[in-house]
């Protein structure tokens, strides 16, 4: 069992501020500080391009990789850490594209994050070999796989729904896909650090994800991209950076993909966001996943019973059956993003997706009770005297 009491002093909060954001960015782990001014200090500072061999710099994707990987459920050498999300999406998409050479339709659903089908369209447009991409409502891609049949190439989801937190039954969709033939992309995006994922177990093909979010990487911190061991000598990379090739200092005019998961490395790794991720997977090495789970759903459910007894202007967006939930509970306003400003303004930080989710992130490593208690508190006074309706509060930032 995790002590989650003992987990909460490992992040460093603002006095004052309840934090349900974690599913957009983690909040800094406190040992990240100190790890990175050391990184700065110690490695670069003192070993210059040393570091590269000294401090291990050049190992941290695929040691970062492996322990991600004990969380999701990938074998070790399974799994390597390194650039963004996007990216990733990309290699994986061409790799199984590429393995599924006479099948056109890429499957995704409504509710997918932007980028993923920003970039599979921006692949099929430059592969230019007659794809489509389909995306029905999230609850009819089952039937969907079944209509498409032995056309489909590759089933593109993300587990968790960013705006809602509807969360997909991978396993029996994984299942219904492999009968088909086609091959399988799962983005743990709103999964990894939020409940237990089995990658191995499921027979996924390909698994991508982020580590800023639920992970607490930091901004910026790079994605981490898994590939089934039975693939991963038969991909070949349509990214072909020079880290992925076999011998990257051999300097060879030709590219020649590196053994196993290695040939999806692209670029130069980031060294100071790795050590950030590394002192923040340090407290996820003490995490157990299945009572994460259960502690988030109690979070969850508090925060859901609260709402909807104090504030009847807002409509439960998200499962009401905490089974299909991610680790958010989002609440549909036609005025959400007025009342999040409103929200933010007195401490209490979740965020807003258009056209009118507020969503809130549940993480027990730093959320408890009084946590979830005045969240609902502050919300409920802001709706009873409509404290959201202030021009302050309808300007729009940057970022939402």
């Amino acid at each position: 069992m995790t002590d989650f009491n003992a987990t909460r002093p490992l992040f460093s909060l603002p006095h004052g501020v309840t934090y349900l954001d974690g599913n957009s960015l983690g909040p800094l782990p406190v040992a990240a500080q100190d790890r990175m001014a050391a990184c700065l200090r110690d490695e670069w500072g003192e070993m210059l391009i040393t570091g590269w061999n000294k401090a291990g710099w050049m190992d941290q994707p695929r040691a970062l990789g492996d322990r991600i990987g004990r969380l999701i459920g990938a074998a070790p050498g399974t799994t390597v850490v390194g650039d963004t999300l996007s990216i990733k999406v990309y290699q994986a998409l061409a790799s199984a594209l590429e393995l599924r050479p006479d099948r056109r339709v890429i499957l995704s659903d409504s509710g997918n994050f932007p980028t993923d089908l920003y970039m599979a369209e921006g692949l099929v447009r430059s592969l230019d070999q007659g794809h489509r991409i389909e995306t029905p409502a999230p609850e009819d891609v089952a039937a969907q796989i079944d209509a498409i049949g032995d056309d489909l190439a590759v089933l593109m989801l993300t587990e968790v729904d960013y705006r809602t937190g509807r969360r997909h039954d991978m396993p029996a969709l994984i299942r219904a896909a492999h009968e088909v033939g086609a091959l399988v992309i799962w983005d743990l995006a709103h999964s990894a650090g939020a409940f237990a994922v089995d990658v191995s177990d499921t027979d996924a093909d390909f698994a991508v994800g982020c580590t800023y979010k639920y992970l607490n990487g930091g901004p910026g911190a790079p994605a981490f991209i898994y590939v089934a061991p039975r693939l991963a000598d038969q991909v070949q990379p349509a990214l072909s950076g020079w880290l992925g090739h076999d011998a990257p200092f051999a300097f060879d005019p030709d590219y020649r993909p590196g053994p196993g998961i290695d040939r999806m490395r692209v670029g130069t790794p980031p060294v100071l966001q790795m050590a950030a991720l590394e002192a923040a997977l340090d407290i996820w090495d003490q995490v157990d996943m299945d009572a994460l789970r259960t502690r988030s759903v109690e979070l969850c459910e508090r925060f859901i019973e609260g709402v909807e007894a104090t504030c009847p202007d807002l409509t439960l967006a998200s499962p009401r059956d905490a089974a299909m939930r991610g680790s958010q509970v989002s609440f549909r306003f036609d005025h959400g993003y007025a009342a999040m400003q409103a929200l933010i303004a007195r401490g209490v930080i979740g965020d807003f997706r258009a056209p009118d989710i507020m969503r809130f992130g549940f993480t027990p490593l730093y959320i408890d009770e009084g946590d979830v208690d005045r969240a609902i508190a502050t919300l409920a006074d802001i709706m009873a005297h409509r404290l959201w309706d202030r021009p302050e509060y309808h300007a729009r930032a940057a970022v939402t």
